[in-house]
């Protein structure tokens, strides 16, 4: 069961609003009752996200760091990508920090 509902996860959260992915989740905890899933630590790539952005003199916001693998687990599993959201909203800079 945690191995689907972090497979759902991965491949649909990415896609939500705010307000969507926890309209999500409560889905997701009606349909399995009780079970837990630990959220997923970035690891390497987390901490290779950070050192990009301090290399770009970015701020690190964890929220960032978040969306940026989200990217990374987007394109691992898709094969056309697309950012969408408003102007200044990291878009370009998601993907540079990936690139780096």
């Amino acid at each position: 069961q945690v191995t689907l509902i972090r497979a759902m996860r991965d491949s649909n959260l990415p896609k939500f609003l705010v307000e969507d992915a926890e309209l999500f989740e409560a889905i997701v905890q009606d349909l399995f009752p009780g079970v837990e899933v630990p959220d997923t630590e970035g690891g390497d790539l987390a901490a290779a996200i950070v050192a990009s952005m301090k290399e770009a003199k970015l701020q690190v916001v964890d929220k960032f760091v978040t969306k940026t693998i989200q990217l990374y687990e987007t394109f691992n599993v898709r094969f056309g990508v697309m950012a969408v959201g408003p102007t200044g909203g990291g878009k370009t800079t998601c993907y540079q920090m990936l690139r780096v």
